[in-house]
């Protein structure tokens, strides 16, 4: 039987489909890959268009199942995008004294926390920062004493319109989704180091329209957040200087410079828009400059103030926008961090035939990094040739996965997975049941108690009496 992970990843300009093999020696080998265009249907990294998001699907996962020869059953799916945010939050329970922490008692902090509501906001995930045990802190509190114990957890919000709207295209598109992973969560396993991780760094992923930033300190995430700002920002202001944004991008990637010297710049070199026009390289570097550094001050803003001098593992840049001619110096040259690494591609050792993931360019490593998150094999039967086999939009869509009947505990959830829509409905399902199960034992021991009551001793005491006073009170004839 064929085994391969399928990974789909909805980026700002383009959906990408991505199918490997995960090998005994931990390395993947790329056995397909299908790329999209996704500006009329996604912005900002987030579905726009629904309808042609799911047919921009359907023809991904066709052109995967010609290539593969095999149905697929199901498929990984990145969450990113504008809207997602980190906010953090605590729960406190008070305990009789000298209690002693029990996994339960740690479970129910979850769970308190999962049930946290945000206004027009979904929790996509909840980050475990540290527990205080008393005034202790710690990362494992079972076993420990103590009479009040806090949970302090970094939530990852999403706009729920967002969330719904991703969910509502595999619906339509009749893709069934193994697990949805946050994105940048799912790079950060693919691109950081270990000592990164637990020294202090922050990722910064140069996306087309958006930019993610997230904050790592002693192996735990401690920030998450997405700025509006990408390279096609870079281009639409190069367009500016009375170009179409197919030139603009065009110059962008032979011209254009993250950071440049004043004295660098030769103020007689002109550089050619086609064959009437050209634009002053003075001028083109300013506006690109001026834009670039919008989009880095707005990233470093994103580190929290008390983590600033503790990224021993410093700045981790990644992303198409992490291409651009100068982009570590651009950084540097606005704070203080020196050591800044460009992750060309994921740390994982990758095989493929593929030219644009031999590229190691950076754009394709948040699906590289989905990829291997993937732990379930997303074969289906072998394609049956057909006669529509080679129509591009003829797949038969895939039949609703049952990998989500049963839900799982809060702390059953592993870091960066995002709950499907079927996984959500199963739980609020299992919830209601538990309410009514817990309703009907309330009402019966509440019987219970009443009937005891009634049988006691001074229960019949009272209703005798209550029966003599009666008596006593009824008029004579």
């Amino acid at each position: 039987m064929a085994e391969f992970i399928v990974a789909i990843e909805l980026g700002s300009s383009k959906i990408t489909g991505i199918a490997g093999r995960k090998n005994l020696d931990g390395t993947m080998t790329v056995l397909a890959l299908v790329v999209e265009d996704a500006s009329q249907c996604i912005r900002k990294g987030v579905v726009n268009n629904i309808d042609k998001t799911a047919q921009s699907l359907t023809t991904i996962v066709g052109k995967l199942k010609k290539q593969l020869k095999h149905e697929i059953a199901h498929v990984y799916v990145g969450v990113g995008g504008q809207s997602i945010r980190s906010v953090k939050n605590v729960i406190v329970k008070n305990l009789p004294a000298e209690t002693i922490i029990t996994s339960d008692m740690i479970n129910e902090l979850m769970d308190a926390n999962r049930n946290m509501t945000y206004p027009e906001q979904e929790i996509l995930d909840a980050a475990m920062q540290e527990y205080k045990v008393d005034k202790q802190l710690t990362l494992d509190p079972v076993g420990m004493k103590g009479c009040h114990i806090e949970g302090n957890f970094l939530n990852i919000l999403g706009r729920k319109s967002f969330y719904d709207n991703l969910n509502n295209c595999f619906e339509k598109a009749g893709i069934a989704i193994a697990e949805m992973y946050l994105s940048p969560l799912a790079l950060a396993d693919s691109v950081l180091t270990e000592a990164e991780k637990r020294g202090g760094c922050a990722l910064i992923d140069l996306g087309a329209d958006t930019t993610t930033v997230a904050v790592y300190h002693k192996n735990v995430l401690r920030h998450l957040a997405v700025i509006p700002l990408g390279g096609n920002n870079i281009t639409k202001d190069i367009a500016s200087l009375q170009m179409e944004e197919a030139d603009a991008e065009k110059m962008k990637l032979k011209y254009a410079s993250a950071f440049t010297d004043g004295s660098d710049v030769d103020i007689r070199i002109n550089y050619s828009i086609d064959s009437e026009r050209s634009v002053e390289s003075l001028k083109f570097a300013e506006v690109v400059e001026a834009r670039v550094q919008e989009i880095v001050e707005n990233a470093l803003h994103q580190i929290p103030s008390e983590y600033v001098s503790k990224l021993l593992g410093g700045l981790i840049i990644t992303g198409g926008g992490a291409n651009l001619k100068n982009i570590e110096q651009a950084f540097r040259s606005r704070t203080r961090i020196e050591k800044i690494r460009n992750a060309k591609f994921v740390i994982q050792t990758v095989t493929s035939t593929n030219p644009e993931i031999n590229a190691k360019d950076g754009t394709m490593n948040t699906l590289l990094g989905l990829m291997a998150k993937g732990d379930i094999n997303c074969a289906g039967n072998e394609v049956v040739l057909s006669p529509n086999l080679f129509d591009e939009n003829s797949s038969t869509p895939s039949n609703p996965s049952t990998l989500h009947q049963n839900t799982r505990k809060s702390n059953e959830i592993e870091p960066g997975v995002v709950q499907t829509a079927a996984e959500k409905e199963v739980e609020r399902r299992r919830r209601e049941e538990e309410r009514k199960r817990e309703d009907e034992e309330a009402g019966q021991l509440q019987h219970e108690e009443a009937e005891k009551r009634k049988n006691s001793f001074w229960g019949k005491l009272s209703r005798k009496i209550k029966d003599f006073s009666g008596s006593m009170l009824e008029p004579e004839d």
